[in-house]
This record gives C-alpha cells, sequence and structure tokens, in this order.
C-alpha cells in the first residue's frame, strides 16, 4: 500500500468521519473530537495535523505535531498518533512520524517528545528504529 501524507488546513465531513472511525482505535476514554474541536485544531499556529491517505485516498491514520516556543528553545510534541488498524504495519506510522519531523526541523526544533505507553509495542518498536530514545523522567499528570 502506497501512503502519502498532508497537512489538514480545513475541515469536511470526510475528516470528521475519519476522526469517529480512528479515534476510537486510539482511546476508549476520550469521545472523537467535534467538527469545531477539528476547526480549532487545523486553525492553531501551534498545531499540524497529519493525515495520512492510502492509494484509494482513504484517510488512514493521523498524527498531532504542537511546535511552541519556550524561553530555552523552540519545542515539538507529538500527540495523538493513531493508525487504522486494516493499515497497521503498512508503513504508515513510520510515514506519519518522519513527516512530522521534517516539520518540526524545518520550524526550528532541535529535538521532539512523545509519550507511548508501554503496552504499545509496535508503536514503541517504530519510535526507536526512527531513533527515538527513551528518556528518563517523571511524566506529571494533574486533573482539572
Amino acid at each position: 500500500m502506497g501512503v502519502s501524507v498532508s497537512e489538514a488546513h480545513a475541515v469536511d465531513d470526510e475528516l470528521v468521519e475519519a476522526f469517529e472511525r480512528l479515534i476510537p482505535q486510539l482511546s476508549r476514554s476520550n469521545p472523537p473530537p467535534s467538527e469545531h474541536e477539528l476547526d480549532e485544531l487545523v486553525r492553531s499556529e501551534a498545531s499540524h495535523l497529519l493525515v495520512a491517505r492510502d492509494d484509494n485516498g482513504t484517510i488512514v491514520g493521523s498524527l498531532t505535531l504542537v511546535v511552541f516556543r519556550i524561553p530555552t528553545a523552540v519545542r515539538a510534541w507529538i500527540e495523538d498518533v493513531v493508525v487504522d488498524e486494516a493499515a497497521r504495519g503498512q508503513g504508515v506510522g513510520e510515514t506519519l512520524n518522519r513527516e512530522a519531523l521534517r516539520i518540526a526541523k524545518e520550524h526550528g526544533a532541535r529535538t521532539v517528545d512523545l509519550t507511548s505507553r508501554p503496552s504499545r509495542e509496535a508503536a514503541n518498536r517504530l519510535y526507536q528504529r526512527l531513533g527515538f530514545e527513551p528518556r528518563e523522567t517523571n511524566v506529571y499528570r494533574y486533573e482539572l
């Protein structure tokens, strides 16, 4: 399967429907974004919503890259990587990540961070194969 990746700059029914299909494959606890929420995402200067399409033009995956300035650097963070179950193992995740790394570099980031649950073994192997290295750090979350 060939795969192409592009950045979403507008929201249409196809994008909304793709996220209704993809997000439940990523998270059982978070609902798919609404059309309004997707619109906020694609219009944000800090966010880059990447979508992967197969040879038929069907959206088979997505990744969000966030690039932002802090006092010490330009930071880049990859979030919500999801590949449709039917397209896994066919290079979709790798293509999405490589494009995110290219965009991050283009925006001046020197590093790109992400997190991945240990149970996502295939994803973790992919990240390590791409050159991501585990960091010795604590990740904290504060529930609002």
